[in-house]
């Protein structure tokens, strides 16, 4: 049987991400790789990551990868939008992996990137779905079809989402908000377990419901 491997927030710890795929040794023509956002600030190696994930898309048949609300406050940067925000919430440290960085006279924009890094940012998807399981960021509302979710709840809910028995009509795999631990609950399965702050980066495999971490 074909496998999944769902992993979680990356946050540029490109070290971990490096062991993690070697460790999975998935199958590049029959396995899926399903990233679920977040491959950068705060850690120090964003870009060495992006290089990482866009080089797995050239050698996997299968790769799917989910926006997270990083990349959501990076291109809002890019854009001069909430740029206090972006650098607040670790941005300065994408910046400086791309040899960037923010002042009263340089503001980045869209053509301080790489080419094929910005097409990657600007077509990461809101959230996947497949026959068994939902795959978003952060979660979705309670009582919404997933077709009407707003953007700004699969990218940023927390507690709404983490604290509901709500049946989704699919168990939801989410990143987003770190545990110790990965978190599992009947209708959903949280994979961030905070490896920029010190924990592991954590990656589920399906149908077999493991987990790896390093």
């Amino acid at each position: 049987m074909n496998k999944i491997f769902a992993i979680g927030d990356i946050h540029g710890c490109f070290d971990h991400l490096q062991v993690l795929i070697k460790l999975l040794d998935p199958d590049r023509q029959n396995d899926a790789l399903i990233f679920i956002g977040d491959y950068i600030d705060r850690g120090s190696s964003s870009r060495q990551v992006v290089d990482y994930v866009i080089d797995l898309q050239s050698e996997f048949k299968k790769v799917i990868c989910l926006l997270g609300n990083h990349e959501q406050m990076l291109l809002h940067y890019l854009d001069g939008i909430d740029e206090v925000m972006y650098l607040y919430n670790g941005g300065n440290a994408t910046l400086a992996s791309y040899g960037l960085q923010h002042s009263a006279f340089f503001r980045p924009r869209h053509t301080a990137l790489p080419e094929n890094h910005l097409q990657f940012f600007q077509k990461l998807l809101p959230y996947y779905e497949n026959e068994n399981y939902i795959f978003v960021h952060a979660g979705l509302m309670p009582g919404v079809p997933l077709a009407k979710q707003a953007i700004s709840d699969l990218l940023w809910i927390r507690h709404e989402f983490i604290c509901s028995d709500y049946d989704f009509g699919k168990r939801v795999i989410f990143g987003h908000t770190p545990r110790p631990d990965p978190l599992m609950m009947p209708n959903k399965i949280g994979i961030d377990t905070g490896a920029v702050y010190g924990g592991k980066l954590t990656c589920l495999e399906l149908p077999a419901m493991k987990f790896h971490q390093v």
